[in-house]
């Protein structure tokens, strides 16, 4: 995943509002009692955008990622920015850390692409015992309807003189997955274009399954929030936010 994609990733996403979310897993963290400076591995981190300014915020940031292209670009970002930040290719599944952490994240859809209860079950059980007893196990996903509904068997696209795409999305009801076609059409500096083909797949993890997987992994407190809010999920949401605490 996110091989070609890497290299125009941070143009497709020039929308989001990081600093809102940083914003947000802050909070998210000082509920769970995450110390102000505290030790946080950040798995599916992708080119750093979120690590950055959670790093600017005084935690101290690690960033882990399967992509090498991701990553590459995540550590040219946090050099720009005069940053030391540890970023390491590794699996999340089997995520492994040098000292225990106290904040454990997967942020924008990292759980979604784990698309088996059996990968889900063994990355929290990992970030179980990566964490220090009492640790916070943070994360957000897409949510079933989003993935069912919104992105579904439905196709999207943009028009763009830089990057443009088309979108193809089909759903398995069977499996909860929704496998992710995209390609994207690059403009180069001749005028011509690169085409690149991506194809992603993430499952629709509902709540009671992730409550289970996370219980039977030794967490508890375990929370879920609405998009960008401290409140609980409301029907229609695309997004929920999950905290989780390592028992003691």
């Amino acid at each position: 995943m996110y091989t070609s994609f890497a290299r125009v990733y941070d143009a497709l996403m020039d929308t989001v509002d990081y600093a809102a979310w940083a914003e947000h897993y802050k909070q998210l963290m000082e509920a769970c009692h995450v110390p102000a400076k505290g030790r946080c591995v950040e798995c599916a981190c992708g080119t750093g955008s979120l690590t950055l300014p959670l790093r600017k915020m005084g935690y101290q940031m690690t960033g882990v990622d399967v992509s090498e292209e991701m990553l590459a670009a995540a550590m040219e970002k946090a050099r720009a920015a005069g940053l030391m930040i540890p970023f390491i290719r590794q699996d999340m599944r089997n995520l492994t850390v040098p000292r225990r952490a106290d904040c454990v994240l997967a942020t924008c859809d990292g759980v979604n692409y784990l698309t088996t209860p059996e990968d889900a079950q063994a990355f929290f059980q990992a970030a179980c015992a990566a964490l220090k007893p009492g640790g916070a196990l943070i994360f957000d996903v897409s949510t079933p309807e989003k993935l069912s509904q919104t992105l579904g068997d439905n196709t999207l696209y943009s028009d763009d003189d830089a990057v443009s795409y088309i979108w193809r999305n089909r759903w398995d009801g069977k499996t909860a997955c929704v496998t992710l076609g995209l390609s994207l059409f690059v403009r180069r500096s001749d005028g011509a274009y690169d085409r690149l083909e991506e194809c992603q797949t993430q499952r629709a993890h509902t709540r009671k399954e992730l409550r289970a997987w996370l219980t039977q992994a030794g967490f508890e407190d375990i929370s879920f929030y609405g998009r960008l809010r401290m409140s609980p999920p409301r029907k229609g949401d695309d997004r929920w936010h999950v905290t989780a605490v390592k028992a003691e």
